[in-house]
């Protein structure tokens, strides 16, 4: 399975390692070279040095046609454009973007991408180990999960009517 990793940070070095272990073809795109130093010595798969916003890096990257395109960079709005660029211009089968923000990644799997979101999957974990409630916010969302993002559009607490976030045609 061809996976293409955008960003080589702590997250992403760890899963290119175990991908690329697995077997997998594996090629890891990050702006700085030294991310790479991250990568174990017996990774047998690609770094490349560019920005992957940028098709044409990606390309020459041999992303297109990745069975898993996987957008990990810091930036929830650069994650967001690579991953359109992955859908719609290089052809990847599966496509998982990291948002920070929970009503972000709520908005843009309601609009058709996975996400998951980094914020709501910690403070769940600390406060499961604190013994508090979760959140009930869901840290992956799969593309087109309108019920979660309407949950999570809300700006308080109050419950949201099923219909109170639908679009309002003009």
């Amino acid at each position: 399975m061809k996976t293409v990793i955008v960003g080589c940070g702590r997250v992403g070095a760890v899963l290119a390692d175990t991908l690329d272990r697995a077997g997998h073809e594996v090629i890891v795109v990050d702006t700085s070279t030294a991310a790479f130093d991250r990568l174990p010595a017996s990774f047998g798969g690609n770094a490349v040095r560019g920005d992957g916003t940028d098709e044409g890096v990606l390309r020459r990257a041999g992303a297109a046609d990745a069975d898993l395109f996987l957008a990990l960079t810091e930036g929830d709005n650069r994650n967001v454009i690579m991953a359109q660029l992955a859908t719609e211009e290089l052809g990847a089968r599966r496509i998982v973007a990291k948002v920070n923000d929970p009503v972000r990644a709520a908005a843009y799997a309601d609009l058709g991408l996975a996400t998951i979101c980094r914020t709501t999957l910690m403070a769940d974990a600390i406060a499961g180990f604190l013994g508090l409630p979760m959140s009930g916010m869901p840290s992956v969302l799969p593309p087109g999960d309108l019920h979660h993002a309407r949950a999570h559009r809300a700006s308080d607490d109050a419950p949201v009517p099923p219909d109170a976030a639908a679009p309002q045609e003009a």
